[in-house]
């Protein structure tokens, strides 16, 4: 028998839904001109209850003679404020490390990275609602507990928002590239002040979701930031007991996972943790706790991205059905969009 869907606290009656998750796209012309929106083509012909895309909103550097902006010039911010308005969903998205704290590299235009930042929290952030057609209320972190140009700011991308009761969604500002401790020109004030605010929301998210009796948590995030010692071509290494980086580099990380799985073990309830950066999808269950021992409860979800020497190979993303009447609450589907299949063409 079908379970019986829950009431929320409104006594609107509670179903399942699918949302889209997409990301580190587009990266070339090709991607821009015919990927992405053959990408949300498709996405707009499923019944998505919104959609999120998980940062990086060009290439790591600017691309000499390109036809779309690929540099970290203000038509690119233009650009992808089309595609996020071009979806009938509502349409959410968190900041990559290419759109803002690699802008600084000279390839990119050689920008002041927190000016750049402030320039999307203008352009994506300025009010609690989401882009897209269809709008949606978010809750903001608003305590100036960020950095801008001018010094303390809100962390105004940090958002929170729910679809009806049964599940808690959040997005966090954390970024590839050592979350701004290493590349072109690293900001260790930045990255102090960042991720204090990261682990606050997240924390208070987890106090939301529980208050609220969620019956699952998403959070979405730009960055990789490893999770063992088994995939050092892909993300940073770790001692997956202490969650420490040990490969020698600057570790923007250990303290937010740390906070991170403190968390996960004491919802008890699924968590979701979605994020781009390597350009690799897979899901899998790589958060392990002090003892060795891994978190069942937990599970990491990364989005198709670019691949870019293909063209339009990887240029698809990700369904997830939502029933938070169900045990896992999240079941996931890859939509591989016909129009972009390249290796072998659509049937």
């Amino acid at each position: 028998m079908p379970a019986v869907a829950d009431r929320d606290d409104r006594g609107i009656r509670e179903e399942p839904y699918a949302i889209g998750l997409w990301g580190d796209l587009p990266y070339s012309d090709e991607q821009a001109l015919v990927g992405v929106p053959n990408l949300i083509a498709d996405m707009n012909r499923q019944n998505l209850a919104f959609t999120v895309h998980d940062g990086d909103l060009k290439a790591g550097n600017g691309t000499t003679g390109s036809v779309t902006p690929t540099t970290c010039s203000d038509a690119l911010y233009v650009q992808a404020l089309g595609f996020f308005n071009a979806l009938r969903a509502p349409a959410m998205l968190t900041p990559g490390d290419n759109d803002w704290t690699d802008c600084d590299r000279p390839a990119n235009g050689g920008y002041l990275s927190l000016e750049r930042l402030d320039h999307e929290r203008q352009v994506f952030f300025s009010t609690p609602f989401s882009l897209g057609q269809r709008k949606m209320h978010q809750d903001v972190q608003t305590a100036a507990l960020c950095l801008g140009v001018n010094g303390p700011t809100a962390c105004v991308e940090n958002r929170r928002w729910t679809h009806h009761r049964g599940v808690t969604y959040v997005t966090l500002n954390v970024q590839g590239s050592c979350n701004n401790l290493c590349d072109t020109a690293p900001d260790p004030a930045e990255w102090t002040a960042r991720n204090n605010a990261n682990i606050a929301w997240l924390r208070e998210a987890f106090r939301f979701a529980a208050a609220r009796q969620s019956a699952a948590v998403m959070i979405i995030s730009q960055a990789d930031p490893g999770w063992d010692a088994t995939d050092g071509t892909r993300a940073p290494l770790r001692d997956p007991k202490t969650l420490a980086e040990t490969d020698g580099q600057p570790d923007g990380f250990q303290q937010y996972l740390l906070a991170l799985r403190d968390e996960v073990v004491a919802f008890r309830k699924p968590v979701a943790y979605v994020h781009g950066d390597s350009h690799y999808h897979r899901i899998d269950k790589p958060l392990l706790d002090s003892a060795g021992r891994r978190i069942e409860n937990f599970t990491r979800v990364e989005t198709f991205g670019d691949n870019q020497a293909n063209g339009n190979n990887d240029v698809h993303w990700l369904r997830v059905d939502v029933d938070p009447n169900s045990r896992e609450v999240f079941s996931y589907q890859a939509q591989i969009v016909p129009a972009n299949r390249v290796a072998v063409p659509a049937p």
